[in-house]
């Protein structure tokens, strides 16, 4: 809270992540639903916008599609209560198109107070796009830190990429407040002369960065009048969850590494 509070300060906005994925437990699940109720109230109360995101799998997904849409609803009907948003994070591929069929029965009863995630690595997103841009629906789109196989993703960045590239521009022409989730200066830079040239308003849009990284270009860009939002995950199970992460892809050290570099260098091109 302490984060999400310094940053509105900033004029930057926050998605809080607890922690959690993979649970083996029907308990577990619903404690993880409680703590999520508890957080949006802490958000509300603190006086920032209320925005949060959840794994399906820390709500149940692997135990009970039923349990973990209960599970969903409780948070749902809290956040509307305190004009929340919540977001459907996507995890690997294995649980793409449950997570969608999960969240097309959750829009039409929270409409804008639920949203989803889109891989760009994902070759199928390019169809998945069109649907939720049919649908309305608020979709957070970004590259895609799994490692997956060669038959349902891109193996190759400049691949992952252009298709980034692509489905950026149709979400800033048809989508519904959507979120731009990268560090990539070049991407963003496509997404800023994109909008300028088609005259999308800044408004209808937001970048979103991770906590901690890249924190010179976060302020760069909402100096200039962008929106952007971090995501703050934290909790009790980070060790396991950056493990996970590095163990599925060791590319994910290589960005983390870099990122960090990138924005020292900068900070320190930047006169006093």
């Amino acid at each position: 809270m302490a984060a999400a509070v310094a940053l509105a300060k900033r004029g930057i906005t926050t998605s809080l992540d607890v922690l959690g994925e993979s649970v083996t437990q029907a308990a577990a699940a619903e404690a993880a639903a409680r703590d999520y109720v508890a957080l949006l109230e802490r958000m509300a109360e603190a006086g920032v916008e209320v925005n949060v995101s959840v794994k399906p799998t820390q709500m149940g997904l692997d135990l009970d599609p039923e349990l973990c849409l209960r599970n969903f609803r409780r948070i749902l009907d809290r956040a509307r209560q305190v004009r929340g948003f919540v977001r459907l994070d996507m995890e690997s591929s294995a649980y793409t198109q449950r997570t969608l069929d999960l969240f097309e029965r959750l829009h039409p009863e929270f409409g804008a107070s639920v949203g989803v995630v889109l891989q760009a690595a994902l070759r199928r997103s390019t169809d998945d796009v069109e649907r939720l841009i049919a649908e309305s629906a608020r979709v957070r789109l970004c590259k895609g830190a799994y490692l997956e196989p060669e038959a349902v993703a891109y193996a190759d960045k400049s691949d992952v990429d252009d298709h980034y590239g692509r489905l950026m521009e149709r979400l800033l022409l048809a989508g519904n407040y959507s979120g731009i989730a990268t560090h990539d200066e070049r991407l963003i830079r496509r997404a800023q002369v994109f909008a300028g040239s088609h005259g999308i308003a800044p408004e209808r849009f937001e970048f979103q960065m991770l906590y901690g990284v890249r924190r010179d270009l976060q302020e760069r860009l909402r100096a200039a009048g962008w929106r952007v939002r971090v995501y703050v995950p934290f909790g009790t199970q980070w060790y396991p969850y950056l493990m996970r992460r590095l163990a599925e892809r060791p590319a994910n050290v290589a960005f983390i590494l870099g990122n960090l570099i990138r924005e020292g260098v900068s900070r320190q091109s930047i006169p006093s």
